[in-house]
């Protein structure tokens, strides 16, 4: 059965992935979390389709980067770090270019 998701927990494994199975796009989701703790506020998903599966990655903050892809954060005037949204879709399409890998914003797809 090649149907569900799989969830990946490391950039690299998620990019080896993305260049050995070639889909012809990524989807990036930038998810708000208001209830946290600590403040961060912002989590990057990042959903491949291949096979009828979904290929999960989710990255965290941690300081002013993501945990693992190491994009950075930005502060806004109450010292919150959040995504920018071209930001990160000119990283990825740069990270996967050689793949030619198109990539799309869920909420601007």
């Amino acid at each position: 059965m090649n149907e569900g998701h799989i969830r990946i927990r490391r950039w690299e494994e998620f990019k080896h992935l993305v260049s050995e199975k070639k889909p012809g796009s990524i989807v990036f989701i930038l998810e708000q979390n208001g209830f946290s703790l600590n403040k961060e506020l912002t989590t990057l998903r990042i959903i491949m389709l291949h096979d009828r599966r979904y290929f999960i990655f989710l990255d965290f903050p941690k300081g002013e980067v993501l945990r693992e892809s190491k994009i950075p954060l930005h502060g806004d005037k109450k010292g919150i770090f959040n995504l920018d949204e071209d930001e990160v879709k000119a990283i990825l399409k740069k990270e996967f270019e050689k793949d030619k890998i198109e990539v799309f914003s869920f909420w601007t797809a």
